[in-house]
């Protein structure tokens, strides 16, 4: 009896401990929240504790890239299908990722290796008004915001972290905001402000 209520109560502080997390809600600098931003933790540790996600996909439909904002771990590929009858030519000319897929329909055979952080924006060479943006994170804890502008982060260790936040709406070059986050490993909740957006 002892042993089974020893084990419940462990069950329980495990439950809890993995259910303490960060809650950030994004806005701009008019109040109004700010959906598909990338909220993201760094440090050095959690530098270390970056591996590559599984193959991740940004689709071409409807001549739009879906989604339009793809968060990912430093070392991940990504697959550029093209549902679409006509075909595109993907293309990043950022620092952090060059590479072309020069006029395709259906899959490349083989995906995109994004091996340096930093933000790559893609176009299509045919397609002018196509455009989207993979975030490579050196840090395994992010999150992209929902319409309300809130997201939820979980699974971080306690320690001192750059809280940083990236959105389309931030002029090319510019740095994302960045603040000072000490995380003790109990619940918190933020509101970050992001100002100097394109049309704010």
């Amino acid at each position: 009896m002892i042993k089974r209520l020893a084990l419940m109560l462990m069950t329980c502080l495990a439950a809890s401990a993995m259910a303490q997390s960060l809650q950030v809600q994004v806005r701009d600098a008019s109040g109004a929240p700010l959906a598909q931003a990338v909220v993201y933790l760094e440090s050095p540790a959690a530098q270390r504790r970056v591996q590559p996600m599984p193959t991740q996909k940004i689709t071409q439909i409807r001549r739009e890239f879906v989604p339009a904002v793809l968060p990912i771990t430093r070392g991940t590929q990504v697959e550029f299908p093209n549902e679409d009858t006509v075909r595109h030519h993907v293309y990043s000319f950022s620092p952090a990722k060059r590479f072309e897929l020069r006029l395709y329909v259906g899959t490349p055979p083989e995906p995109v290796l994004f091996d340096r952080a930093g933000v790559v924006v893609l176009g299509c060479n045919i397609h002018d008004d196509m455009v989207a943006w993979v975030v490579v994170l050196d840090t395994p804890h992010f999150g992209t915001t929902d319409a309300q502008g809130r997201v939820q982060i979980d699974g971080m260790p306690s320690g001192d972290y750059q809280l940083r936040v990236w959105h389309e709406r931030l002029p090319a070059n510019a740095q994302p905001h960045t603040q000072t986050l000490r995380w003790s490993g109990d619940p918190q909740a933020l509101e970050v402000v992001v100002r100097g957006l394109i049309g704010s």
